[in-house]
């Protein structure tokens, strides 16, 4: 038998060649943003409406986007929430009138 001298090159026995992989499959792509179509009945207080209307704009936008919108939404519905605390209710009652004995 012949010494194997090294760098000399020659075919290479098939059970020695590293097996080929298998391609991978290439992910799906991702998905354009829809609406959910989610129905809303509307409240009749414009400010709550208002507010309820501008979750829509999320449905436009990437998922990244949503938090933006929630918080504006969520930040305007607080807001609507605490002015009712602050508006003025009915007066308070006076002094009663003494009554005659």
């Amino acid at each position: 038998m012949e010494p194997v001298s090294e760098g000399v090159s020659g075919p290479v026995p098939e059970d020695v060649s590293e097996p080929v992989p298998e391609p991978v499959p290439e992910p799906p792509g991702l998905a354009e943003p829809a609406p959910l179509g989610v129905d809303r009945t509307p409240t009749g207080v414009p400010e709550v409406d208002a507010r309820l209307d501008r979750l829509a704009d999320a449905d436009h936008l990437e998922t990244s986007g949503h938090l933006e919108v929630y918080e504006d939404v969520h930040g305007g519905l607080r807001d609507t929430l605490t002015a009712l605390d602050r508006r003025p209710g009915p007066p308070a009652p006076g002094p009663r009138p003494l009554s005659a004995a």
